[in-house]
């Protein structure tokens, strides 16, 4: 697959460790590259792929912008959420008055769960070794 040249918008999106660096190109058809292979080779699972297209179904922009991803860390559900993140903020800087309608809808907040670290004298995050009495 080819990468695109020209001007483009730009957005950084992020969930949980994974960080997406996403390039807009106007006058496109559609087309979407994650890590230089196609966004449906990349995330197999139609889940993902739905989050991934959701802000641009949202506005209804769907074939209007070829869009390139460089996306790192995390596992494929966390850079799903990421590649939608950053392409919500890419198309904010693309056009001001999406704001408002991506706003509402969730796309622009920054999820902020993450995992919990752990603790010392634990097992995990908040597994104790069991107690026992006798």
């Amino acid at each position: 697959m080819a990468e695109f040249q020209g001007a483009y918008y730009y957005g950084t999106g992020r969930r949980k460790t994974a960080v997406a660096r996403v390039r807009l190109y106007p006058n496109g058809d559609g087309q979407i590259i994650v890590n230089g292979r196609g966004a449906d080779e990349y995330f197999p699972r139609e889940t993902l792929m739905q989050a991934v297209r959701s802000p641009l179904r949202m506005l209804e922009l769907n074939n209007r912008f070829n869009i390139s991803v460089k996306v790192v860390g995390g596992g494929v559900s966390g850079q799903a959420g990421a590649v939608r993140h950053g392409i919500a903020r890419a198309l904010v800087r693309a056009d001001e008055e999406f704001r408002p309608t991506l706003r509402k809808n969730g796309f622009l907040t920054r999820d902020p769960r993450m995992r919990e670290r752990k603790k010392y004298g634990l097992k995990r995050a908040r597994k104790a070794k069991q107690y026992t009495k006798r």
